[in-house]
């Protein structure tokens, strides 16, 4: 990175703007030529602009704080404890803007979307990615590969998995330009993967979860290994290959244990569930669903995701005590969710089934027409739209109301179709 993309960087962390910077040195316009490398500026007013912002120009970094930098780097892309993350990261956020190299500070900054990734503050994450914005144009080609990478997270954690997936292909083209290690290039490889995966490009997650695997299985790294497992189980279950999907599934769960990753094993119960549940296998889904239940060490989401499952599996076996049994303890997690937009599926399917359940037909129906349909239409979730239609179909088919029932029939049928030409 030159002088004037530093100067820039330290300005904006300094919320100043390029008059205030300027005032008695130069004028803004030859600033911001100086901030944009279209003009080379004398020492002496380079050596001013850094002694307003209290910098000095130094072309290294201290080893300490480079290995630092690297050990920090690396918790934000493993299984790390969050805690010791956040202090390094406090530690680092006090001495990086004390004289270190500019290409060490960017990088720093870049990597900060990563972090406020992983602590799920994603307005936090925006407001990085708005701030480098302005001098991304300045990034050397090591900065841009982190750069579109750490935008694509943002995009996946955002379910934009369209501007996702050209954020890691604008990564990859970088990637071979430059000498990563084997395990970088095959950490972006399985994020392609699962992002080809939730756009439902299934061939193309097949592809790049083999490619992660093959080197994953050089490097030992078993985490990552169960994880392009689940990939590839998920794909094979799509396209029906129902053997290879269980032989995946359950390669990753015996990897899981393995490492005793309890996250792992857990979410291959969860799609070992699902799979059984689309054979018609419901007892064997029940059995893998009440496992992630019971497993209170486990996150919100995996819970509700598996307790509104056992709802559905319940209910479709006719068992209407238990069913109701989960709906009370889905109730109960809901209750816990701070991020209820986030939970809101959850919500849905939760009542849509309290509603059938106790025979609340008009209030079954209100719900499904009004507010459930609508939203999984917003959100383009096609799978449980025909399920739903469908429910809603089956509902008024029963009571002898066949206009309504073929409407939602037609909606299911519609919405299968338009799901299996993704």
């Amino acid at each position: 990175m030159e002088i004037g993309a530093y100067i820039k960087l330290h300005r904006i962390k300094q919320e100043l703007t390029q008059a205030e910077l300027a005032e008695g040195i130069v004028s803004s316009a030859y600033l911001s030529k100086i901030e944009n490398e279209k003009t080379a500026a004398s020492p002496s007013v380079i050596s001013l602009l850094c002694t307003r912002l209290g910098i000095q120009l130094d072309t290294g970094t201290d080893e300490m704080i480079r290995e630092k930098l690297q050990n920090w780097y690396g918790m934000l892309s493993s299984e790390h404890d969050m805690d010791e993350m956040v202090q390094t990261y406090r530690e680092l956020n006090q001495v990086m803007y004390d004289n270190h190299s500019a290409d060490s500070l960017v990088m720093f900054e870049i990597h900060k979307i990563r972090y406020y990734l992983v602590l799920g503050e994603m307005d936090n994450a925006l407001s990085q990615i708005n701030k480098l914005s302005e001098m991304s144009g300045t990034f050397d080609t090591l900065h841009q590969f982190y750069w579109y990478k750490f935008k694509g997270n943002y995009s996946s954690a955002s379910n934009e998995f369209n501007q996702a997936i050209r954020m890691y292909e604008a990564a990859e083209e970088k990637f071979n330009q430059l000498e990563l290690s084997e395990e970088g290039i095959a950490d972006l490889q399985y994020t392609i993967a699962v992002t080809h995966s939730k756009l439902r490009n299934t061939l193309e997650a097949i592809d790049y979860a083999e490619k992660a695997i093959a080197t994953f299985r050089v490097t030992y790294n078993f985490s990552r290994c169960a994880q392009c497992h689940i990939v590839l189980g998920i794909s094979y279950r799509r396209i029906r290959m129902h053997n290879k999907a269980i032989k995946n599934y359950n390669l990753a769960k015996h990897l899981g244990e393995l490492k005793q990753n309890t996250q792992i094993i857990q979410l291959t119960n969860q799609n070992l569930g699902y799979l059984y549940s689309t054979i018609g296998e419901n007892r064997k889904a029940i059995s893998n669903y009440e496992e992630i239940v019971k497993e209170e060490e486990l996150m919100l989401l995996e819970r509700i995701t598996a307790s509104t499952s056992l709802i559905k599996e319940y209910y479709n076996i006719y068992n209407y005590d238990k069913a109701k049994e989960m709906i009370e303890i889905s109730l109960d997690l809901l209750e816990k969710a701070y991020d209820k937009e986030r939970f809101q599926l959850f919500y849905y399917i939760t009542y849509t089934y309290d509603y059938a359940i106790n025979l609340q037909a008009k209030k079954f129906e209100t719900f499904v027409i009004d507010e459930f349909i609508p939203y999984l239409k917003k959100h383009k979730d096609y799978a449980n739209l025909v399920n739903y239609a469908n429910m809603l179909a089956r509902h008024f088919e029963g009571n002898n109301r066949y206009k309504e029932s073929v409407k939602y029939y037609k909606l299911a049928n519609d919405t299968y179709e338009e799901l299996i030409s993704l």
